[in-house]
């Protein structure tokens, strides 16, 4: 059975994205006005067009920063990224898309959104490489869980070593 990639639905959502900007704008129109309305589409392009700028020169600095610092850069990139996905998605024409990419670019859908991303990223490419990419990952292992293989937990030098019921690390493999 052949897979079908979600770029395959794209055709599909595009129309219905188009159709559901424009009867949002007419209800808009007629709830304030065309040409308050207008102007409120023109406000919300220009402003995504100028924070396009800015959170692009914000994500290449911070991936700079990260280099530098010698951390793993992919949380301020991803984070970035979100907010560049955010700036974008406000300044394309449309009240929808101004609202969710205004959601992007306030902290805590930007904070949600990279949480997605991070689970997502878990998921297809597995713990080892996601803690590559966004640094060590948090765990809990609860004593009495039922485990199939052994699980080497690496705690770190500044926690007290005793003998807990739950002990919070980086999973090594």
């Amino acid at each position: 059975m052949m897979r079908r990639t979600r770029l395959a639905y794209l055709p599909f959502v595009l129309p219905l994205l188009a159709l559901a900007e424009f009867l949002t704008f007419v209800s808009v129109a007629h709830a304030i006005g065309f040409v308050w309305a207008l102007l409120a589409l023109i406000g919300c392009t220009v402003a995504g067009l100028s924070l396009l700028r800015s959170e692009g020169i914000r994500a290449f600095r911070s991936f700079q920063e990260a280099a530098t610092a010698g951390r793993p850069p992919a949380v301020e990139v991803t984070n970035s990224l979100i907010g560049l996905g955010g700036a974008l998605l406000l300044a394309v024409p449309g009240f929808l898309t101004a609202l969710v990419g205004v959601v992007l670019l306030l902290p805590p859908g930007r904070f949600l959104a990279r949480r997605m991303v991070e689970r997502f990223t878990e998921r297809r490419l597995g713990g080892a490489a996601a803690s590559d990419l966004f640094g060590p990952r948090k765990v809990r292992v609860h004593r009495g869980a039922p485990m199939d293989e052994p699980v080497v937990v690496v705690v770190p030098d500044d926690m007290p070593r005793t003998t807990a019921a739950a002990i919070e690390g980086e999973i090594v493999r």
